[in-house]
């Protein structure tokens, strides 16, 4: 039995070094300004595809990604840990997106992949903490969605079911759905493995449309035509059928007023022995205050 799974995974700007230059005067991030990573939680869903991958031999994992043409190197790193191969949603029309807009962008693209039995993203991104795509992308291929997943325990494809352990507030749970259907990670689940040293020889010199357009120099141009492999597939709004008014900003009825980066810090502090009467003064003196209730 071989799966065919699409892991929807993006590049996020390092969140940990939001600075004065973060946002754009349109209220959209400023990529440039910060360091850009692979989305946690995505990894952690890659992981989950991949180890279907390793004990259902013929299995292939396909990344998904949107973003400018650097958003390639999401492909790159899939392929270094085991991935089959992958798409990059590029194109000015994309930019500004919401997660309706994303959502839309997504959910065509994999209509245009037309062959899949597991959808599997990270639960949320940390550049936007909505937790939103992943169901939104299910909404719009009218399939069931399993969030919160920690595990894929089982998956029956003759059968046309999955179990998966989820995390949920109050305890954990085990469900069972319909194939195909999209899944979403949390992060407490299994971390990604690293990359193969094999696999990163292998694909290093995978490069996009974009990626090749502005390199200066490319070291071995012949092997972009032996090696179709290392040519990472990019797909414009019109390549997948899409909406412009539906896409990127157009398309996105929500509008981030700032961003900032906040820090916690104690300007002052209060000892006290742990008595019933300090305790209940203590609470007294929060509820006063509204920090509590």
């Amino acid at each position: 039995m071989s799966l065919r799974i699409i892991v929807l995974a993006k590049q996020v700007p390092d969140t940990r070094n939001v600075g004065k230059d973060a946002m754009k005067a349109d209220g959209t991030i400023n990529r440039a300004a910060l360091p850009a990573i692979f989305n946690p939680e995505d990894l952690n869903a890659l992981e989950q595809a991949l180890r279907l991958k390793d004990a259902y031999p013929g299995t292939t994992v396909t990344l998904l990604t949107m973003g400018p043409g650097r958003a390639a190197e999401i492909i790159r790193e899939g392929l270094y840990r085991g991935a089959d191969g992958g798409f990059l949603l590029t194109d000015r029309a994309f930019a500004g997106a919401d997660t309706l807009a994303t959502s839309y962008a997504l959910a065509m693209a994999i209509k245009k992949i037309k062959e899949y039995d597991i959808i599997i993203g990270g639960r949320q991104a940390i550049d936007g903490d909505t937790a939103q795509v992943g169901p939104q992308v299910a909404e719009k291929l009218g399939l069931t969605q399993i969030t919160y997943a920690e595990e894929i325990l089982n998956v029956d494809k003759e059968a046309g079911r999955i179990t998966v352990k989820r995390h949920i507030d109050g305890g954990v749970e085990t469900v069972e759905g319909p194939l195909p259907i999209v899944i979403t990670v949390n992060g407490s689940a299994a971390p990604c493995r690293p990359r193969n040293a094999k696999l990163v020889q292998k694909y290093k010199h995978a490069l996009g449309k974009q990626e090749m357009a502005a390199a200066s120099d490319i070291r071995y141009p012949e092997l972009y035509e032996t090696h179709p492999y290392l040519n990472i597939q990019e797909w414009s709004v019109a390549d997948v059928d899409g909406d412009l008014a539906q896409c990127g900003l157009s398309g996105s009825p929500t509008k981030v007023k700032s961003i900032q980066n906040i820090v916690f810090q104690a300007k002052e502090s209060k000892t006290i022995s742990g008595s019933d009467q300090e305790v209940e003064n203590l609470i007294v003196e929060l509820l006063a205050n509204h920090t509590i209730g």
